[in-house]
C-alpha cells in the first residue's frame, strides 16, 4: 500500500531556494528563516522522497542527479500554483470568469435584461456570459444540477432549498382589447371574469400558475381559449380581441396604446420575481463574484418595483404553492 504523501509547499520553496543559491546560508536568508529550520525542512523532504537531493561540502551545495530531476518538477508545480493563485485573484476581482444565468421567458418590462447585460459587460468585459431561458421548472432543474448559477423566476416557483432575493413586485391587472365590453370599467372582480375566454401561458410558464391559484382559491372556474409560451404573442392576441388576460401592470402600461387594462376589485395578485441560487444558512455554498455582481445590478434595477429603497437581506423563499422540480 502506497504511503500518504506529506510533502508541503514550504518544503518545495526551500528546496528550490537552496538549489538556486547553492548555499543553505544564502537560501535561509532569502527565505527569511533560520538556517537550522531550512536544513530540517530539506532533510524531511529527502526522507519523504527516500533520496538525497543535495551533495554537501564545506564550500558548496550541489544537486544530485535525483535533485536535478526533482527540481524540474518542483518548478512546474510551483508555477502551476502561482498560476492558480493568479487565476483565483482574477476571478474574485472579476478580471475573468463566467456567468451562467437563467431567466423565465416573459420578464416584465421594468426588468430590462439587455440593458442589464450591457451594463454588466461594460463593467466586466472579460466575463463570459451564458444565458438560458425557459420555464421555471426547467430553470430550477438546471440550477439544482449546477448548470447555471443564478436564476430569475417567479417567487412562487422558487424551491425552498434555494436562497432567494425578491427583485420586484407588480400587481396583475385585466388586459383586454380597446373595444372589449370591460375596457371602460374602473375595476372588475374575478367572478365577473370567470365567464370570459382567457389567453394565458402554458402551465409552468409566466404568470399561469399565479392566476390558476387565484381562481382556485376563489372557487371559480375559467376557460383558457389560447395557450401561448411568450408574452408578445399573448399581448397581440389580447389586442385582437381573441380573449382577455391577467398580466403585470407594468406590462399593460407599456402597451397602453394597443390594449386596455382594468384593476382587480376583490383580490390582489402580485407578480413577484426573485433571483435564486444554491446556498443558504444550512449550506456552505457562496455566490461567486460574477453572479454576485450581476445580482447587485439586478436588485438596483428592480428597486423601484419592490416598494422599498434598500436591497433586502437574503431570505429563504417558502410559499404555499412552491414547485418541486426534483
Amino acid at each position: 500500500m502506497q504511503s500518504q504523501c506529506r510533502m508541503e509547499l514550504r518544503q518545495l520553496l526551500h528546496f528550490v531556494a537552496v538549489a538556486e543559491e547553492e548555499s543553505f546560508t544564502r537560501a535561509a536568508q532569502c527565505s527569511n528563516i533560520v538556517q537550522s529550520a531550512l536544513s530540517t525542512s530539506i532533510r524531511q523532504l529527502e526522507e519523504e522522497l527516500g533520496a538525497k537531493l543535495f551533495v554537501r561540502n564545506t564550500r558548496k551545495v550541489r544537486l544530485t542527479a535525483v535533485g536535478r530531476a526533482f527540481l524540474e518538477k518542483a518548478n512546474i508545480a510551483l508555477e502551476a500554483l502561482r498560476q492558480g493563485k493568479e487565476l483565483v485573484a482574477d476571478i474574485r476581482s472579476l478580471r475573468r470568469g463566467k456567468l451562467a444565468l437563467g431567466t423565465v421567458q416573459s420578464l416584465p418590462s421594468f426588468i430590462d435584461l439587455p440593458a442589464l447585460l450591457e451594463n454588466f459587460h461594460d463593467q466586466h468585459p472579460d466575463i463570459e456570459v451564458r444565458l438560458c431561458q425557459g420555464s421555471a421548472s426547467h430553470l430550477i432543474e438546471k440550477i439544482r444540477s449546477r448548470e447555471i448559477e443564478l436564476v430569475i423566476l417567479p417567487v412562487e416557483a422558487a424551491h425552498p432549498d434555494l436562497s432567494s432575493q425578491m427583485i420586484c413586485c407588480d400587481p396583475l391587472v385585466l388586459a383586454c382589447a380597446m373595444e372589449h365590453h370591460l375596457a371602460e370599467m374602473d375595476k372588475v372582480t374575478l367572478k365577473e371574469l370567470s365567464g370570459e375566454s382567457f389567453i394565458d401561458f402554458e402551465p409552468t410558464y409566466g404568470t399561469r400558475e399565479l392566476v390558476d391559484h387565484a381562481f382556485a382559491d376563489a372557487r371559480l372556474e375559467r376557460r383558457v381559449a389560447f395557450e401561448v409560451s411568450d408574452l408578445n404573442t399573448l399581448l397581440e392576441l389580447v389586442a385582437r380581441g381573441l380573449g382577455v388576460a391577467l398580466i403585470p401592470q407594468a406590462v399593460a402600461l407599456a402597451r397602453k396604446n394597443s390594449i386596455a387594462h382594468v384593476q382587480l376589485a376583490d383580490v390582489e395578485i402580485c407578480w413577484e420575481l426573485a433571483a435564486a441560487y444554491n446556498g443558504g444558512i444550512a449550506s456552505d455554498d457562496v455566490l461567486d463574484a460574477a453572479p454576485a455582481a450581476f445580482l447587485g445590478l439586478l436588485m438596483q434595477q428592480g428597486a423601484g418595483h419592490r416598494g422599498e429603497e434598500e436591497t433586502p437581506e437574503l431570505v429563504k423563499v417558502a410559499v404555499p404553492h412552491a414547485v418541486d422540480a426534483a
